[in-house]
């Protein structure tokens, strides 16, 4: 009976003990509380507590966590009434201080960011607050971050979700940015007709600058091509000329060879030439001197016919 006794305390000592075996999950902690005062926080791993004397107050995590808030109205500095809702995004890193920095600590944050987000929008124009989201993000995390650090909260990044204006700006804005579109249209066709009529007038005036620049390189061929002709003439005659006085011509020849280059001028033509006395006169003194020495003469020597013999009709 003793020995059962014993095994029943011990079973239920074994009991009690595994029932106040923790384990504390990865990226979480235990807050705990020893007779209704705060204790010890547990971090991730396998914890004992003291059956009775101690209980768990709060489970924590420590991940990044997301609010979003339900849209807000809130009214801008030129009383327009427009609909925004945000998102938060936070962490908490001290589980002593969310636990007992405030009560409900996610509705607490809820409000804070409400708030905040009115008064900021409040000192900004319709305008100005469509076209800032970067600045109202900035301000209402700088704001809640150091408002939320006595309840172990981190704002990590807070986003504008939504920004409603109303039907009646919504539509004024639609006509606005139709009339901008429409102003854009007609300044790109401008440019583009412009542009259009500049690269056309450039393409004639470059058009018009080549053209001249190959009459004239025409030109320039052309006369280049004239005056080497010219210049392989006149060297030709020169080289006939130089070949004459290397063969030992004299004057009266060269003086003949001007008659022969008169005589070319004329070409067959109906001309009348001037001929110089002095030509003339050189002309008549070669037909002398050939007559006479028989120099220049092609004809051969006449030879007289032997005569027959006639035949004496006596001897026949």
């Amino acid at each position: 009976m003793d020995g059962f006794i014993i095994f029943l305390i011990v079973a239920a000592v074994a009991v009690l003990v595994f029932s106040c075996l923790r384990i504390v999950p990865q990226a979480h902690e235990y807050v705990i509380e020893f007779l209704g005062k705060y204790r010890a926080t547990w971090s991730a791993g396998l914890h004992l507590k003291i059956p009775f004397l101690e209980r768990i107050s709060k489970k924590v995590t420590l991940k990044e966590q997301v609010l979003d808030s339900p849209p807000q109205p809130v009214i801008t500095k030129d009383n327009v009434t427009m609909q925004i809702d945000t998102v938060v995004f936070y962490r908490i890193f001290d589980a002593k201080m969310y636990t007992y920095g405030v009560v409900n600590p996610v509705n607490a944050l809820s409000n804070l960011t409400a708030t905040t987000l009115r008064n900021i929008i409040g000192e900004m124009d319709l305008d100005s607050t469509l076209t800032s989201r970067d600045t109202i993000n900035g301000k209402l995390t700088g704001i809640l971050d150091e408002a939320t650090d006595q309840w172990g909260i981190k704002i990590t990044r807070v986003e504008l979700k939504n920004i409603i204006p109303p039907a009646a700006i919504q539509a004024a804005m639609e006509k606005q940015m139709k009339a901008e579109r429409d102003r854009r249209e007609t300044l790109l066709q401008a440019e583009g007709h412009k542009e259009a009529s500049i690269t056309r007038a450039e393409g004639d005036k470059q058009a018009m600058i080549l053209a001249a620049e190959g009459e004239r390189d025409a030109r320039i061929a052309r006369a280049e091509g004239e005056a080497q002709a010219i210049y392989l003439a006149k060297k030709a005659e020169a080289d006939g000329l130089r070949a004459l006085m290397e063969a030992g011509i004299d004057a009266t020849v060269l003086e003949l060879k001007k008659y022969e280059a008169l005589t070319n001028v004329a070409n067959g033509r109906a001309a009348k030439l001037i001929i110089p006395s002095d030509v003339v006169d050189t002309v008549k003194k070669n037909v002398i001197f050939s007559e006479t020495s028989g120099l220049g003469d092609q004809t051969d020597a006449a030879v007289d016919p032997e005569p027959e013999e006639k035949q004496d009709p006596c001897c026949d």
